[in-house]
């Protein structure tokens, strides 16, 4: 369960009461269970659920979603649509234990309804996303990225969470190869063989043969061929405010982009009620909405479930699909070991 305050409470009422996703996985949550019924009853559906207070004494068999009762705030302290140092802590504690859980084999991905970064600032010092906090949680430094999905249509970028000011000189060739491998990674683990990537320029009219900048010539353009070297399926440099419109047509199924609203800008116009975020880059998917914890709706019961309905999917799909690689590479593993005692 995400910010207390927002609309995460019905969301996630919403998604537990759905007959489609009790069908197509075993859903643990984390939270308190008092916040959830407050979330079930602005939502409207009742609660059908199994009930601990640890993860530690999960039942051996999942018949209906499962419930890890954190009892980690009191529904008192939920100041709606206000950004608390209480609900900060209440999402990320919620939201450690999920990624713990799927580090240790237990769970095959991780979602989570919204956040909102206020907060998380408030109960962490440091936080500048979730990317920085997932790495301090599983203690890595693995490449990671944010993905922005609509569909089948993805959006990557190179640069994220930094000032407009400092993009170009973070650009470089190591950078956007480093991109558009680990978006070529997480693609076909969510099924594209090989995945279609169309590089945006920096600059007006992708420079416009050098008019408006060199960015593309001295540095995006030799990366693509780099890429294209390699084996990926890439093409660009191509002007930003055209490139998604041949993407949105089929043909491409991904746009690297050089900078955050680049690429965030029209992937939310096109859906903003279906976009998903992917956490791309760890050894499980972390998912969740691509909008944000819109408190200036929170308790009306209105919350549009299609973004959140589209990001548990994503989650499952490329939970199920990991699971089958592990699966793969152990059973490779046990052979190696029996043919080489």
């Amino acid at each position: 369960m995400g910010d207390p305050a927002g609309i995460s409470p019905e969301l996630a009422a919403k998604l537990i009461a759905s007959d489609e996703f009790r069908s197509r996985a075993d859903l643990l949550v984390f939270g308190d269970l008092r916040i959830l019924e407050g979330g079930a009853k602005v939502a409207g559906v009742a609660m059908d659920v199994d009930v601990v207070t640890s993860e530690d004494v999960l039942p051996d068999h999942i018949d209906r979603p499962v419930f890890i009762d954190l009892k980690n705030l009191n529904p008192d302290q939920v100041v709606p649509a206000t950004a608390t140092l209480e609900g900060g802590l209440f999402a990320t504690e919620n939201f450690r234990r999920a990624l713990l859980l799927a580090q240790s084999g237990r769970a095959d991905g991780v979602f989570f309804t919204p956040f909102n970064k206020k907060a998380m600032r408030l109960a962490y010092d440091g936080y500048d996303d979730e990317i920085r906090f997932v790495r301090d949680v599983l203690k890595t430094s693995v490449d990671a990225s944010e993905f922005n999905v609509l569909g089948k249509l993805w959006n990557a970028r190179v640069t994220s969470h930094i000032p407009l000011s400092q993009v170009s000189s973070a650009i470089s060739e190591p950078s956007i190869l480093r991109s558009l491998s680990l978006a070529d990674q997480c693609m076909r683990a969510a099924g594209f063989n090989p995945p279609r990537i169309a590089v945006a320029g920096l600059n007006p009219h992708a420079g416009d043969g050098g008019n408006f900048g060199r960015e593309e010539i001295d540095v995006i353009e030799p990366a693509v061929r780099q890429a294209v070297a390699k084996g990926f399926a890439v093409e660009g440099p191509f002007p930003s405010d055209t490139v998604f419109l041949r993407a949105k047509n089929g043909d491409f199924d991904a746009v690297l982009t050089m900078y955050h609203d680049q690429g965030q800008i029209a992937m939310k116009l096109m859906g903003f009620d279906r976009g998903v975020t992917l956490i791309g880059g760890f050894p499980f998917p972390i998912c969740t909405p691509a909008h944000g914890t819109a408190y200036e709706i929170a308790g009306r019961g209105i919350a549009n479930l299609g973004a959140s309905r589209e990001a548990l999917s994503l989650a499952i799909r490329m939970g199920s699909e990991a699971r089958t690689r592990r699966a793969g590479c152990e059973a490779a593993t046990n052979v190696a070991a029996a043919v080489n005692p």
